[in-house]
């Protein structure tokens, strides 16, 4: 059952904002990171090197406050630091549970390759994963902060079970360590909490493990710290109209890649979440124009009204040139600005967006 999207949204509305009608712009996580910053993480494991774990903490946080400024100079209402911290989005938490153990890479596609880790035994919660990160960026930034976490379901589906009867039993526990982590970050602060669930896209028919999982993590949070769910590149009729019984107040989709094709496969029935919608493709290295940006919006008003709607990119930036990441995620920003004065001057008919 969806959660309570209007008790938490308005929050995020800048006290400048210029027009009335208000789509929350956000990213969904990773940005490239500059080139100095992979420098760093490779002299610090260099033996000849004086570059120490220090100086890596200071490269990190140089790094955070630059994307952190970065996406604030570009307009964004949430801001996210790109993840300077982080490296593949299971290792890094996978790193920090305990009862997870690597033993090497394993080839994925092509020529890349996945440190894939084995759970040998009962996931514990230790230390809190993200809440230094997210108190850094908070303290750096003057707009609110956005937390990605990798979701149970992904956690537990791409690692190999060496420990559990099942891996459905894997991610409920997994669900229980995450809630604990919301927890420690609602009390540090946060009011944005995104959960990452790729492994759905390509499993939609284990939907009701995820929606078990997703209430474990909601247990006892407040209505007023946002819970959003990103699930990308995958066939969404296959998880819909499922997804409007999840614990959640928005759910984060990526069409745009798609061309949009599959927006009336939430048309009916009717979309109750919060729509997150994609409207700048992370896979190609050209920054969409402000009027085809635009147009991309209005997809989304073919689903929910204007005050349902937010605005992020398909998915994280991290494998574009920076300054294409940076293009696009300005140009988002404008073409939001530009749909909501229409939108106030009654230029969109909200009813038939696409007509006008």
């Amino acid at each position: 059952m969806v959660r309570n999207p209007s008790a938490n949204r308005e929050q995020f509305r800048p006290h400048d904002h210029p027009n009335d009608a208000f789509l929350l712009t956000t990213v969904v996580g990773s940005y490239p990171k500059p080139k100095w910053l992979n420098r760093a993480d490779e002299l610090v494991d260099d033996p000849d090197s004086k570059f120490d774990a220090e100086d890596l903490e200071e490269a990190h946080d140089d790094a955070c406050r630059l994307i952190t400024h970065e996406h604030e100079r570009a307009g964004l209402d949430t801001v996210v630091d790109g993840e300077m911290r982080r490296n593949e989005m299971v290792e890094f938490f996978a790193d920090r549970i305990d009862g997870y153990e690597f033993n090497g890479p394993v080839k994925v596609w092509g020529h890349n390759y996945f440190d894939k880790p084995s759970v040998v035994e009962e996931v514990e919660y230790d230390e809190p994963w993200l809440v230094d990160e997210f108190e850094f960026t908070s303290d750096v930034s003057e707009r609110p902060v956005k937390v990605p976490i990798t979701g149970p379901y992904t956690l537990g589906f791409w690692a190999f079970n060496e420990a559990y009867p099942s891996t459905e039993e894997l991610v409920y526990d997994l669900a229980d360590l995450v809630n604990e982590e919301v927890e420690k970050l609602v009390e540090a602060g946060a009011r944005y909490i995104q959960i990452d669930e790729p492994a759905l896209a390509t499993t939609p028919e284990d939907h009701a493990i995820v929606g078990e999982a997703l209430e474990r993590i909601v247990s006892g949070i407040d209505e007023e710290v946002r819970i959003g769910l990103h699930v990308c590149y995958g066939d969404y009729s296959r998880i819909y109209p499922e997804i409007n019984d999840y614990p959640i107040d928005e759910f984060d989709v990526e069409l745009c890649n798609g061309d949009f094709e599959q927006i009336p496969t939430f048309t009916d029935p009717e979309f109750e979440p919060d729509l997150a919608l994609g409207v700048v493709d992370a896979h190609t290295a050209e920054v969409e124009p402000v009027e085809e940006i635009k147009e991309n919006i209005r997809q989304g008003l073919r689903v929910v009204p204007p005050e349902k709607l937010t605005i992020s990119p398909d998915c994280g930036l991290k494998l574009l040139p920076r300054d294409i990441a940076y293009g696009k995620t300005e140009n988002m920003v404008t073409a939001v600005r530009e749909v909501e004065a229409e939108i106030d001057a009654g230029e969109i008919d909200i009813d038939n967006p696409l007509d006008d």
